[in-house]
């Protein structure tokens, strides 16, 4: 099992799992296209890479155009995309009470149209190939609801369905799903909560030892993956810290 020398596209890769997961996949031999809205962050990731192992650009995964254009990088750079990892989210964590419209749409447009245009994207392509993986960061939230987390929950359970549909309909053609659904991990995802105090609560939780995973546990988990044989599907993979219920 190997992911050397395939190709593999990453979005939301300016920090977190997604920077993590670029590290990794480029170490153990893979070259990565990445992308995400951060221009500094992404050169800053860049910084970290292998010489001739990656490519990158700015990309709003809400735009379809956008997300085309990050794919169609990849089959220019590197003649092929062997992978696409939709990795772009955000969680405002508040209750539904708050009547927060535009954090809604926001969730919406960025946690399930951002998959739908990873997906249109590249499948042409990987239909054209003849064979594919498509993988999409969802949570354990996709498997049960929790307080304050409706909207999100509601996005993640989407996302898990859709991921569902897509594997039934290409799996004729040779392309592989997968969803990789994390409880709780140490990133950036904090900021997008509107609520400073809960924010500062959840980091609080993620600080004390063993109560997060770490962005580069998922990165693991990821490249384990996309390095299976193409006739091996694994179509959901949770992880979760030991002490998380």
């Amino acid at each position: 099992m190997s992911v050397k020398d395939k190709v593999v596209v990453v979005t939301g890769a300016s920090s977190g799992i997604g920077a993590a997961t670029v590290q990794e996949l480029t170490a153990q031999g893979a070259k990565v296209v990445f992308g995400a809205r951060r221009e500094a962050k992404l050169a800053a990731v860049a910084e970290t890479l292998p010489a001739d192992s990656y490519a990158y650009q700015v990309v709003d995964v809400t735009d379809a155009d956008q997300m085309a254009a990050l794919v169609q990088l990849a089959v220019d750079q590197f003649g092929k995309v062997d992978a696409l990892y939709n990795n772009a989210g955000i969680m405002p964590m508040e209750p539904l009470s708050n009547g927060n419209h535009d954090a809604w749409q926001q969730m919406l447009a960025v946690n399930v149209m951002g998959v739908l245009n990873g997906i249109n994207a590249v499948l042409p392509i990987m239909h054209q190939q003849g064979y594919g993986h498509i993988l999409t960061t969802d949570s354990l939230a996709g498997y049960k609801v929790y307080p304050n987390l409706a909207v999100y929950s509601g996005t993640k359970y989407a996302v898990r369905a859709i991921m569902e549909g897509l594997r039934q309909e290409e799996l004729k053609n040779n392309i592989r799903t997968t969803v990789v659904a994390p409880g709780m991990v140490s990133t950036e995802l904090y900021q997008s909560i509107p609520d400073k105090q809960t924010a500062q609560d959840l980091v609080a939780t993620w600080n004390k030892p063993d109560h997060s995973l770490r962005p580069s546990d998922v990165a693991e988990a990821v490249a384990y993956v996309i390095g299976t044989p193409q006739r091996v599907s694994i179509n959901e993979f949770n992880i979760r810290p030991t002490i998380e219920l």
